[in-house]
């Protein structure tokens, strides 16, 4: 089946480029791109209007609750929300309950997206059985099941020995780690960032410095076994220096940014609201803009969602026993644009962080919009404006900071292998 996308702006991160062109696909991938004028070939032709044709967003961190929470997230209602929000692959937490940590578990997961889910779907499991942190997985095995990572989420591997053997392994079979750097001690329990307003609250509070301390010995054990290893939420930016001073050792480490960190700050928890609970906590308004221009140097790397579905009932709790984490499948891309509109990112930075790092980094696919890329894309309209109603998200869950919030942009269309799996008006 061939498709032809024509006055669309293309936004290439690899080139780092966006001009008015078009778009060919031909058998679920990109045929070819030009700014000339368009080839005459058979199949569809779809007008973009002068809108944004980019990679598909690749979202590393996504919270599905199946095996054990299936209330809160489905792969269905996972895979409608990415579709409506232009994310056209999902990278799993190993987080359910069962935890991911056996290569039965990953067939699971991965028979259940190809059953259910619109996009694509790939799992990282965990790096320690449980995630309890006393005993590694079999690193080895669940790779060959298709696990693209290994995490234990956001419980620390406190035992410093068995997170150096852990890395040793991954070291000899090329795994991906994914760290969440805090000094577990001083974050343990923590609801809010400290400082003049935790204080005002009442609230169990962490200092920032409790991320740059977890940061800091994890680099001093990547600098021992040589793993590769992600930093899967930066958002302090006494944390900073840590990263530079790694990638200038040469150490092969990357980091990421929640779009929730990027765009609110401390400030928002307002008079205790539960959706603004995140883990890390949100930070001071010098943290956020410090990390945005992480972002824009390319120092963080990615930019993800940390979709983190909760019920009601989870979150209607005073504001230090309520459960963490938003959604946010279908709120990256409009959140993420405000980071354009505002001027701190370009289109192109913004879909280098959101698609083509996390493929790079990961060894998927997509992420681009050269020949023979799989024809993954989200077309979408930067400009347009609503306001945003929580119980209109795909999601099964609706704890989203965004909630009547004014936003811009919104996906038109989102295709997977050249195939349409969300269009703007179709029926749910």
């Amino acid at each position: 089946m061939t498709t032809l996308f024509l006055n669309a702006r293309l936004i290439d991160p690899e080139a780092d480029t966006a001009p008015p062109g078009w778009l060919l696909i031909r058998g679920g991938r990109i045929a070819a791109t030009g700014t000339d004028a368009p080839p005459d070939t058979d199949g569809a032709r779809i007008d973009c209007g002068g809108h944004c044709l980019a990679p598909g967003i690749v979202d590393v961190g996504v919270k599905i609750g199946e095996p054990g929470e299936r209330h809160k997230e489905s792969f269905r209602s996972a895979g409608l929300a990415a579709a409506a929000g232009g994310v056209t692959t999902i990278v799993t937490r190993p987080d359910t309950t069962p935890a991911l940590d056996t290569p039965e578990a990953v067939a699971f997961v991965l028979r259940r997206a190809n059953e259910a889910a619109p996009v694509n779907i790939r799992p990282m499991a965990a790096l320690t059985r449980g995630r309890e942190g006393r005993e590694m997985t079999e690193i080895g095995f669940l790779t060959d099941a298709g696990a693209v990572g290994f995490t234990d989420c956001d419980r620390v591997v406190a035992d410093t020995r068995v997170f150096a053997r852990a890395l040793s392994y991954a070291r000899a079979t090329g795994a991906l780690i994914m760290a969440h750097p805090q000094e577990p001690g001083l974050s343990r329990g923590a609801a809010v960032t400290a400082g003049r307003f935790a204080s005002l609250k009442g609230l169990p509070a962490v200092s920032a410095v409790a991320e740059r301390m977890g940061l800091e010995r994890d680099m001093a054990l990547i600098g021992m076994t040589g793993a590769r290893y992600h930093a899967d939420c930066i958002s302090a930016a006494c944390a900073l220096p840590v990263l530079e001073r790694a990638r200038a050792d040469g150490l092969d480490v990357t980091a990421g940014a929640s779009i929730h960190h990027l765009t609110l700050n401390a400030q928002d928890v307002g008079d205790y609201r539960t959706f603004f609970k995140l883990k890390p906590p949100l930070r001071e308004e010098d943290d956020r803009q410090a990390v945005v221009g992480a972002v824009a140097s390319g120092l963080i790397d990615m930019i993800s969602s940390f979709h983190t579905p909760q019920d009601e009932e989870s979150k209607r709790l005073p504001f230090g026993e309520a459960a963490s984490g938003a959604v946010g499948l279908e709120t990256l891309l409009p959140a993420a644009l405000r980071l354009w509109h505002s001027g701190d990112l370009s289109l192109t930075q913004l879909f280098r962080a959101m698609s083509l790092a996390p493929a790079r980094r990961l060894n998927l696919p997509g992420g681009r919009l050269s020949r023979g890329a799989p024809a993954d894309l989200v077309l979408f309209d930067p400009d347009v404006p609503f306001v945003l109603d929580r119980f209109a998200l795909r999601s099964k869950s609706k704890n989203t900071p965004f909630d009547g919030q004014r936003m811009q942009g919104r996906v038109i269309r989102t295709l997977v292998a050249g195939r349409t799996v969300y269009g703007r008006g179709a029926a749910r």
